[in-house]
């Protein structure tokens, strides 16, 4: 599977992601700053694209739940577009169903660039992971018992990170 590459537009407060290859925590980061970027704007709608997404991890699938609580929360719209069988199995495999509306409708992303970590820093990337998994623990207690030793771990990781920088 090829390595993920995520696309991102906004139109006038309408976001559009296309995501392709392989979804993981690499190409997570730009997804994650775009769920940071929706926690301090108003927006009416968000489509996400998945026809050419070869499959997710559990981080990019907790990014995407994090953009779809901020969505949920303020009364926008968050759509899952032309998601195959295995994408909707992964992400009603995590409770992540009643989050999303799932169509099958094109997405325009016009002419925005492929947005990529570059080199993301172990920090970066440990957070990401770290709020990611507690987003998919918080949103179905099933996942609780998948995720918490990844938690504890990673957490570890970020507070030893965090102890060297000082």
């Amino acid at each position: 599977m090829t390595n993920g590459e995520v696309i991102i537009s906004n139109r006038e407060g309408c976001y559009a992601v296309k995501v392709s290859g392989r979804a993981t925590f690499e190409c997570a980061p730009p997804l994650r700053a775009l769920a940071k970027e929706l926690d301090q704007t108003s927006f009416q709608k968000v489509d996400i694209d998945l026809e050419n997404c070869q499959g997710m991890d559990s981080t990019f699938m907790g990014v995407l739940a994090m953009m779809a609580l901020r969505a949920k929360k303020i009364g926008a719209e968050i759509s899952i577009c032309n998601a195959n069988e295995l994408n909707k199995s992964l992400l009603c495999g995590l409770g992540l169903k009643r989050l999303f509306q799932f169509t099958a409708r094109t997405v325009d992303v016009g002419d925005a660039a492929a947005q990529t970590p570059g080199s993301v820093d172990q920090r970066t990337n440990a957070t990401t992971v770290l709020e990611a998994h507690k987003t998919l623990m918080d949103v179905d207690k099933e996942n609780v018992k998948k995720f918490e030793k990844v938690v504890d771990f990673v957490q570890k990781d970020l507070d030893k990170l965090n102890d060297n920088k000082s």
